[in-house]
Formats: structure tokens, C-alpha cells, sequence
């Protein structure tokens, strides 16, 4: 299931492992394996790239990130076909999201003996980068009628779903917040019109997948095969101005 209507779907370069995750969401269907254990199982897969990178298991590392991006978009598909989604989810998976993008840098910043600098600046780069593509898919799928558990603007906990606990998604929330606030902020101040623009083009949002973390790690997995370890952090830090090219497109075309 996708989280638009056809007539507004996009080539999402970020999403190539959308296949495979719809796969093992319908095989998990009828067992007792909830959304949320497959978020833990993305985690697992994250920390053991991580550990791979630490060792120099760069092969090994790449399968890892990859697969780890699999199992990201296993726990949404398991969510829509099983109909249970959640803020916990939702938040749960954000959250885990930024902690391991800081742990697989910090882990490239360790192998490579870079600047950690230059490693804080590809972070902040990184996290730019999956903002700005999120901010624009989810004013998509919020005017679309799409999937709706991410919302445009964060400012209050959302309200719990059937079997949700309130308080779980309440700290869940803010951990949110405390994490994302500073990249959402700065998006939102760098292109505050976009909410309110016509629909973005989807070859627009092709280019911009390229930002999404599923396509971030597997640039990370295809540099790591190649021995290209020492120039992950320059690129990350090149590849953060094209937020910039994006949003000056976005506001060319809507005019």
C-alpha cells in the first residue's frame, strides 16, 4: 500500500526497498509480530552496520545499511496492511532514525581518523537533506488524502490511537521535537511557502528523494564496497547545498 494515491505517486528513489519490505509485511500479516518489533529489528540491523564499519567489515556494513532501510519501510507496510498505525510508531521510528544517522557518522569519523568537524557538519547536512524531502512528501500525502500519522507541523502531541498509551506517545513526542525541532525550523524558515503552494511536480520529488535516508545509506553501502570510506563526509557536506537548488525550483515553479 502506498502512502499516496496513484494519480500523485513519484519515482522515490529513496523507497527501492519498498519491494522486498512489502514482502515480508505480508508475511508477517497473520503472526503476532507487530509494527513496532520490526522497528526494533531496523535498529538491530543499524547497530550492526555500525559494529561492521567499527571492524572494517565494509561488505558486511553495506548489507546491514541497506537492509536496515528494508526493514524502515517493512514497519509502515506492516502498519497499513494490518491497520494499526500509531504515533508511537511514527515517533519511535523518527527518533531511531537521527540516533543511528549519528552513530554510522561518528562510526566513518572513527575509521577514517576525519575531522569531527567535518563529520558534525555532514550530519547536520544529512538531517537537512531527509527534512526538506519529508516536508515536501507530507504536504503531499496531507493533501492527497494519504497517509496522515506524519503531520506538516509538529507543535503539540498528537492524540493516541486505539491502543495507543498517551503517555508513551507524549515522551515519544518529545524526544521528537528535542531531535527534529532545529532541522524542521530551519526547512520551514528556508521555504515556509510550500504548504501552501500548488502540487510539487513529481519529477521534482524524484530529485528530491534522492534526500531521503533509505538513498543516504545506500550511497553510504555503495562507497563503503568501493573503498571510498575517506570521502563519505565531504560528500554528504558537498551534496547539503542542492537543498538550497531544490527549494529554488520549488519556488521557480509556483510562482
Amino acid at each position: 500500500m502506498s502512502k499516496l494515491p496513484k494519480e500523485y505517486q513519484f519515482i522515490d528513489l529513496s523507497d527501492y526497498g519498498r519491494p522486498i519490505a512489502k514482502i515480508i509485511a505480508n508475511s508477517l500479516k497473520t503472526t503476532t509480530i507487530t509494527p513496532i518489533h520490526v522497528t526494533i529489528g531496523f535498529v538491530i540491523s543499524g547497530l550492526l552496520g555500525i559494529l561492521c564499519i567499527l571492524n572494517h567489515y565494509y561488505l558486511a556494513a553495506a548489507f546491514f545499511l541497506v537492509l536496515k532501510s528494508i526493514l524502515d519501510a517493512a514497519d509502515g507496510e506492516l502498519a497499513r496492511i494490518k491497520n494499526q498505525p500509531s504515533y508511537t510508531g511514527r515517533y519511535l521510528d523518527s527518533v531511531s532514525d537521527i540516533i543511528l544517522n549519528l552513530l554510522i557518522l561518528v562510526a566513518i569519523w572513527y575509521v577514517t581518523e576525519g575531522s569531527i568537524w567535518f563529520t558534525i557538519l555532514a550530519f547536520f547536512g544529512i538531517q537537512l537533506q531527509g527534512t526538506l524531502y519529508n516536508y515536501y512528501y507530507v504536504i503531499l500525502r496531507n493533501k492527497f488524502n494519504g497517509d496522515t500519522t506524519s503531520r506538516i507541523f509538529e507543535h503539540d502531541p498528537p492524540k493516541a490511537m486505539k491502543g495507543e498509551n498517551q503517555e508513551t506517545v507524549n515522551f515519544l513526542f518529545r524526544l521528537y521535537n528535542l531531535f527534529y525541532g532545529i532541522f524542521d525550523r530551519i526547512i520551514y524558515g528556508l521555504d515556509r511557502n510550500a504548504v501552501d503552494g500548488p502540487n510539487l511536480p513529481n519529477w521534482l520529488m524524484t530529485a528530491v528523494s534522492t534526500f531521503g535516508l533509505g538513498f543516504q545509506l545506500l550511497l553510504i553501502g555503495i562507497m563503503f564496497m568501493f573503498q571510498l570510506d575517506h570521502y563519505i563526509i565531504p560528500f554528504f557536506i558537498g551534496y547539503s547545498s542542492f537543498i538550497f537548488l531544490f527549494i529554488k525550483i520549488r519556488k521557480l515553479l509556483n510562482r
